[in-house]
């Protein structure tokens, strides 16, 4: 099952590991090897970069931050090749996203000279901006005709776990995505609340919006990180979401429901 039918897809910028991640899960597909454990590898390949950050190996870094996004795309090709949806291994995904976004940010706050409340709010940006491209792209998703629907456009409840999977497992994770990502949605929700109604949205419009996927994101930091620009980070990041407003009001202006 594609995330997208046809006549949906869009050049996602953030998406740029799929072919990759494609094939790594192309070659994992007749092994013992599960979504969840590519998911766990990705997990480290994030750590090692938080390593090199410390040891102030920024080209290292930047690498193991970009493998880490090829990674990510990997899970979910793998879980897709096996025919094996799996609510665990979404929010565990969703988990480990931000648990890494908040560490590579705390370990950049800690070699380089920014401030902590500055670092909290670039973090604070960074999410809200995922969010929004999230919201955008599971409204998509859930409109698409034979579209991948493991992600919900509001989260309120734990979905009931499918084959394969337990249900408390289910409800431990959810519990844990709600409260990492809640305020972040409720925000977002809150500033475009009509969105979901919308019947779909122009491919060059959600091009656009791909400039706020977790992928797009981090390359921004491997190449700020490579480019010895780490100071300029967090401003960045900080000045970048008021992309989100232009997007939400092109987004009412031009696409009503």
């Amino acid at each position: 099952m594609s995330k997208l039918a046809a006549e949906d897809k869009f050049l996602d910028l953030s998406d740029y590991g799929r072919p990759i991640g494609k094939w790594f899960a192309n070659q994992l597909k007749n092994t013992r090897f599960t979504p969840i454990h590519v998911t766990l590898l990705f997990g480290v390949s994030g750590l090692i970069a938080i390593c090199f950050i410390i040891k102030n190996h920024y080209y290292l870094a930047g690498f193991f931050i970009i493998l880490k996004s090829i990674i990510d795309a990997a899970d979910g090709e793998l879980a897709r090749i096996k025919n094996t949806p799996s609510y665990v291994g979404r929010y565990l995904d969703s988990v480990f996203d931000i648990v890494l976004n908040f560490l590579f940010f705390m370990t950049i706050f800690y070699v380089s000279k920014t401030s902590f409340w500055m670092t909290i709010l670039a973090f604070f940006c960074i999410q809200l901006q995922g969010t929004l491209y999230n919201y955008y792209y599971v409204i998509l998703r859930n409109k698409s005709t034979g579209g991948d629907k493991t992600s919900k456009i509001f989260e309120d409840k734990s979905p009931r776990a499918l084959p394969g999977e337990r249900q408390k497992s289910v409800d431990i994770l959810f519990g844990i995505y709600t409260l990492v990502y809640g305020l972040f949605d409720k925000i977002i929700h809150s500033l475009d609340s009509e969105a979901y109604k919308v019947k779909t949205f122009p491919n060059w419009f959600m091009t656009i919006v791909s400039l706020y996927g977790l992928g797009f994101q981090l390359l921004i930091i491997a190449l700020m990180l490579a480019l010895n620009w780490i100071e300029y980070i967090f401003p960045f990041f900080i000045i970048y979401t008021l992309l989100v407003f232009v997007l939400i009001g092109i987004r009412k202006t031009f696409f009503k429901a």
